[in-house]
């Protein structure tokens, strides 16, 4: 009876690897596919029946770099994103520690307002928005992507203060006895206990920057300061490139490796903050 027992769980566990596994590939197949056809010639792309079996062009990823300031790009993609990174998590957790443990009339009125604005499109914003920074002489510069993250993201501030609410409070009571400021409490004890929530709000801002389109394109009119986002859509249309959907796999293939390798390395802190910041009312 147990080696019936056992190789039934071995059947079981078998079939489920299997499955899977398929479905794994198949998730994973526009990704793959991406990685062929940045190995290919121009010619090889749009032959049918696909080609499978081809001599890599290596190549492509040079002239890539060697079409389009890819090294500038990158920089100013670095830029925007980690100041967009830095402010969203100092202004969310700052404002949700607010939310989560400071008594204040109409706090809940005000939190509730917050939450009421992430039913409103950006587009709604997008003109007077597009006026201020106008006014402000911000136009083709970075301050119009990075500014708006130091003041905080309704998503980001709840996420902070539904995790802020499984802290215990004998750990905050315990620092107001030793005459610990709420600003030395936040900073030296929410902070550091927050990591799983600060890598999930990472994950979201950095993927939100990264990938950011819109945003360059309405703000930026320098091509020296333009980000990775819009260095892909050269290659699928430009006067100066034309469309070349080899080079274009090749520079979605650099492209997607920064969120990738972020995501890979926050991937359990993010599943745990995930789950911790739903527990809480």
């Amino acid at each position: 009876m147990p080696a019936t027992k056992r190789t039934r769980h071995l059947l079981n566990s078998t079939f489920r690897v299997a499955l899977l596994s398929v479905g794994c590939f198949f998730v994973l197949l526009p990704v793959i596919w991406m990685a062929l056809t940045s190995l290919k010639s121009a010619d090889e792309v749009f032959k049918t029946p696909p080609v499978w079996l081809f001599s890599p062009q290596w190549g492509n990823y040079a002239e890539v770099m060697r079409l389009v300031p890819f090294q500038r790009f990158i920089l100013n993609t670095a830029t925007i994103v980690g100041l967009t990174v830095l402010g969203t998590l100092l202004s969310c957790s700052f404002a949700a520690y607010g939310f989560a443990r400071l008594r204040a009339p109409g706090k809940k009125f005000w939190f509730t307002l917050l939450m009421a604005t992430l039913m409103l499109p950006s587009t709604v914003t997008l003109v007077p928005t597009y006026i201020m920074f106008n006014k402000l002489g911000w136009l083709n510069t970075f301050a119009p992507l990075v500014v708006p993250a130091f003041f905080g993201s309704a998503f980001f501030i709840f996420l902070f203060r539904q995790f802020y609410l499984s802290i215990p409070r004998e750990v905050e009571e315990a620092a107001r006895i030793d005459g610990a400021s709420y600003l030395r409490i936040w900073w030296s004890m929410f902070v550091p206990l927050s990591f799983p929530v600060i890598a999930t709000v990472t994950v979201f801002t950095f993927v939100g920057a990264y990938n950011d389109f819109f945003g360059p394109v309405i703000y930026l009119t320098d091509e020296s300061k333009q980000t990775i986002a819009v260095a892909l859509s050269y290659f699928s249309g430009s006067p100066r490139i034309g469309p070349q959907m080899h080079l274009m796999m090749a520079a979605t293939t650099i492209a997607a490796l920064p969120s990738i390798v972020v995501f890979l390395l926050a991937q359990r802190y993010f599943v745990r903050g995930i789950v911790l910041s739903g527990v809480n009312k």
